[in-house]
């Protein structure tokens, strides 16, 4: 029996080999489904106040292609190094996973910074969150989103320094997944938020 129980922890990841790992990670999942309701509720703002724009600016005059493109292949690219990272952990290579984690985290960097710009281009241009519903709905729920990811950013570099100190254990293993999880999460949301917000308001 005990043989047995061996070759099956053998076959399994290392993130999921302890029952409390296992059950962290189906509590990131419900958590996950929290999210998912807290953006929903967020879009579904958004999409009722699309077009109050007052007398303010439209979705069509204040967005532009550039900045959102930019963001959009900063953050995919984060989510395929991020995939790297897991696939690294599992093979064992502590130098491989820090190394993606690293450029995931250069990645998240970046798209912040270019929201931000994005976010004080607009603000010069007139158009606050005082401005219209519209854009209160905007800055809301992009603002959420790149809290977000801010957050990840945070999260990840503590990861990072918990791998350097104890290198790899079902624990640590565990974070990184989790950590994983939420970034491709966040991706998810973008894809939507590109095609919902910015998208749509470009061409209507």
């Amino acid at each position: 029996m005990g043989e047995a129980a061996h070759r099956y922890e053998e076959t399994v990841p290392l993130e999921y080999r302890t029952q409390e790992s296992r059950l962290n990670i189906l509590g990131f999942w419900i958590f996950l489904g929290a999210e998912v309701a807290l953006f929903a509720t967020l879009f579904a703002t958004y999409l009722v106040l699309f077009q109050r724009t007052g007398s303010g600016p439209t979705a069509a005059e204040l967005f532009e292609v550039k900045d959102v493109l930019i963001e959009t292949l900063l953050l995919l690219t984060s989510s395929f190094t991020c995939g790297l990272a897991i696939f690294e952990m599992r093979r064992g290579r502590m130098s491989g996973l820090i190394a993606w984690l690293l450029v995931t985290l250069l990645l998240g960097v970046g798209f912040i910074t270019v929201e931000i710009r994005e976010f004080i281009h607009y603000v010069h241009e007139g158009a606050t969150m005082q401005t219209s519903a519209f854009l209160s709905s905007f800055f809301v729920l992009v603002g959420t989103h790149g809290a977000h990811v801010s957050v990840g950013i945070g999260w990840m570099i503590l990861i990072i320094i918990q791998l350097l100190q104890r290198g790899f254990t079902p624990k640590t293993a565990r974070k990184v997944f989790i950590v994983s999880l939420y970034w491709h999460f966040l991706d998810v949301v973008w894809i939507f938020i590109f095609t919902l917000v910015y998208l749509l308001g470009m061409v209507i």
